[in-house]
């Protein structure tokens, strides 16, 4: 519920047509095998976002990105991200959008932070009595010492 929560408040502060329009798209060849149809049309996209630079995100949502973002963003903190899947560059387009703001979305998303509790008595008291069981059945199995 409170993840829900969250997520309503992130969908009022984030505005996913607005950063799209922050993305740089480029066209590639696809790699692998395909034949004829491959060698000669650029299906493959290619997704470039420029965090550092980016007119929609905060300060504070940047930071946050980059953070959780760290080991997907280049040392300019740019985020590229490719899709081949379809044979269709529509297609991937459609496609690598829709994992983006997913991305996007997912990652400005704050953990909460945990609040350690203590641990009941009873947790504790139980935990020592079956080590004390475990260890008595363990030296049970001992043959007896005969002096």
């Amino acid at each position: 519920m409170i993840y829900l929560k969250r997520l309503i408040r992130l969908n009022k502060m984030f505005d996913a047509e607005a950063i799209l329009q922050e993305v740089n798209f480029k066209a590639i060849k696809s790699s692998g095998a395909g034949g004829q149809h491959v060698n000669k049309t650029a299906s493959k996209v290619e997704l470039a976002f420029d965090v550092q630079n980016s007119e929609v995100l905060t300060e504070a949502q940047k930071e946050l990105l980059k953070s959780n973002l760290q080991t997907r963003l280049s040392k300019t903190f740019v985020l590229i991200m490719q899709c081949g899947e379809s044979r269709s560059q529509h297609k991937n387009k459609t496609i690598i959008s829709q994992r983006f703001v997913e991305l996007i979305r997912d990652n400005l998303i704050e953990d909460k932070e945990r609040i350690p509790t203590k641990i009941p008595r009873a947790v504790v008291k139980k935990r020592l009595t079956n080590k004390r069981r475990n260890s008595e059945k363990k030296a049970n199995r001992k043959p007896p010492e005969i002096q």
